[in-house]
């Protein structure tokens, strides 16, 4: 297969108060995690395009034009009729379809996902788009009706928050960022979006779609560095909810500019270090495959990753080496070939990875699978580790890349010591054949983490099940249902039943976006 690199751009827009503006300042160069082989052997970086670095000013900008488009609750966009929110949306989602191959291929070349799963986030983050539009129009008609009880009327409905400053992750640079933004427009919201550092460029063919789709200040898109521009947004108090999906440094960093950080909301998914439970009576042929996807998939860069592998001592050896066969089984290749195992995205990431490995040998551990370690700067075949112990950064830190370390336990209880003591609690994945087996397990896990797996890896989906964690792992919840709620307050109108001609007046002359029994079709 012949492979060639995208024509590079240099992008220098962004989306202020509904008007798309040039930038002529800073710019940072784009480059891919793949390089191009020269014909003298030797391997160049492939630049993918530019993107602008704004500055505070620009940021500030766009924070006062969706303050205005909030207008504190009394602009346009947050006392819209349900319709005309769907409206909107509908339209975004048809133009944001039309770019399909577009932000595909740059997601692909970008941040080294492997092509079919380029397009699957794509086509996953159109579905979500849709289910949350029915979602919400459900979410409409039962608030259509007036309780009457106690001798008081009411209606009950959700209103928005006020203004959101949305910053997506860069390993589902799509489909997470629009897990926070879609969710928060429908609301009534008004929202800043930055962009992650990796994960620039696949996002710019959506720009435009944003500008026609809503009216001017409810979305407002920025480029550039998180200190220049969400720092300044925060500290002055003006941000009313912060969307963060990245980790608890950068979202207590930013939390802690706010002046009055209990009036800000936050929703927020963050690191995690998601166990396997491997226990002596398992199908270890079932827990390897599903080690293999849950640790490897798109190289571990998932927060859902399984991230430490615990497996008891009768079965530890026989596990390990299954394990390392089938690491070393894996291709490691260009995303345009689909293989499992691509290049990384982030620069430092090879030498962290080493960086574990070597502190994982220094301690005791070994690397099991022949061909663990460092390709070149950018791509890192997994290591895997046996046996793993307290001692080992690795024991306690989350990776986020191919490193898949295993420790032996004899009684579950040294697992649960050891998840308890953890900074984390997302998911963990159970490993058994026995009833028993699963049926205590599952109790002792259940008020750790906030899912637990049978038989399976972590993961997010499907998106209508609830995605968050514990401790330092989420802010609240996420998924086609929570996020609506999570982006909202109820709120309601309440009026004494004596009222009922005035209530029936204004439901019946259709002046209130509020006040209505308009059945959602």
């Amino acid at each position: 297969m012949s492979i060639k690199a995208p024509k590079a751009f240099k992008w220098n827009q962004y989306l202020v108060n509904g008007q798309l503006k040039n930038w002529a300042g800073d710019f940072e160069t784009v480059y891919s995690p793949m390089g191009e082989e020269l014909e003298n052997g030797k391997v160049d970086k492939i630049v993918l395009g530019e993107a602008p670095l704004l500055s505070t000013e620009v940021g500030m900008e766009a924070l006062e034009a969706a303050k205005a488009a909030y207008n504190h609750g009394r602009g346009a966009w947050p006392t819209a009729s349900s319709e005309d929110r769907i409206a909107a949306l509908e339209h975004f989602l048809e133009l944001m379809i039309s770019k399909r191959e577009e932000v595909s291929q740059l997601l692909m070349w970008e941040i080294a996902k492997n092509e079919q799963a380029s397009y699957q986030e794509f086509d996953r983050t159109v579905d979500y788009i849709r289910d949350t539009l029915n979602e919400y129009k459900q979410m409409e008609r039962d608030g259509s009706r007036i309780g009457n009880k106690d001798g008081m009327l009411s209606q009950i409905r959700r209103g928005p928050l006020g203004v959101v400053l949305c910053l997506g992750p860069y390993n589902y640079p799509l489909n997470e960022t629009f897990c926070l933004l879609i969710p928060a427009l429908l609301m009534g919201n008004t929202v800043i979006f930055k962009p992650a550092k990796y994960g620039v460029l696949l996002l710019t063919p959506l720009v435009e779609a944003f500008q026609k789709a809503f009216p001017a200040g409810v979305v407002n898109f920025v480029f550039g560095r998180g200190r220049t521009l969400a720092g300044p947004m925060m500290a002055t108090g003006d941000i009313d909810v912060l969307a963060l999906i990245g980790n608890s440094k950068s979202s207590n960093a930013l939390v802690a500019q706010h002046p009055k950080p209990n009036r800000l909301r936050q929703i927020l998914g963050l690191e995690a270090k998601n166990p396997a439970i491997v226990f002596a009576d398992a199908n270890l042929d079932t827990a390897v495959q599903e080690t293999v996807k849950g640790a490897l998939s798109y190289n571990g860069q998932r927060c859902t990753a399984l991230k430490i592998i615990f497996v008891h001592r009768s079965v530890a050896d026989n596990f390990v080496t299954k394990l390392s066969t089938a690491v070393d089984a894996l291709a490691l290749d260009h995303p345009l070939r689909n293989p499992v195992l691509t290049p990384l995205p982030e620069r430092k990431k090879v030498p962290e990875m080493e960086a574990y490995v070597k502190d994982a040998l220094a301690h005791g551990a070994k690397q099991v699978n022949q061909r663990g370690g460092r390709i070149n700067d950018t791509s890192f075949f997994p290591a895997v580790l046996y046996p793993v112990t307290m001692d080992m950064r690795i024991f306690h830190e989350e990776q986020f890349g191919p490193v898949v370390p295993v420790v032996v336990f004899d009684d579950l209880e040294e697992v649960m010591e050891s998840v308890a003591a953890s900074d984390y609690g997302q998911q963990c994945s159970l490993f058994s054949e026995n009833q028993s087996t699963i049926a205590y397990a599952v109790d002792n896990m259940v008020n750790q983490v906030c899912r637990v797996n049978i038989n399976a890896s972590c993961q997010r989906g499907p998106d209508y099940l609830p995605f968050t964690g514990r401790k330092d792992s989420a802010v609240g919840t996420l998924s086609v249902h929570d996020a609506l709620r999570s982006f909202s307050i109820r709120t309601l109108v309440a009026a004494s039943v004596n009222q009922k001609d005035l209530v029936r007046d204004v439901l019946r002359n259709g002046e209130s976006n509020f006040m209505t029994t308009d059945y959602l079709l």
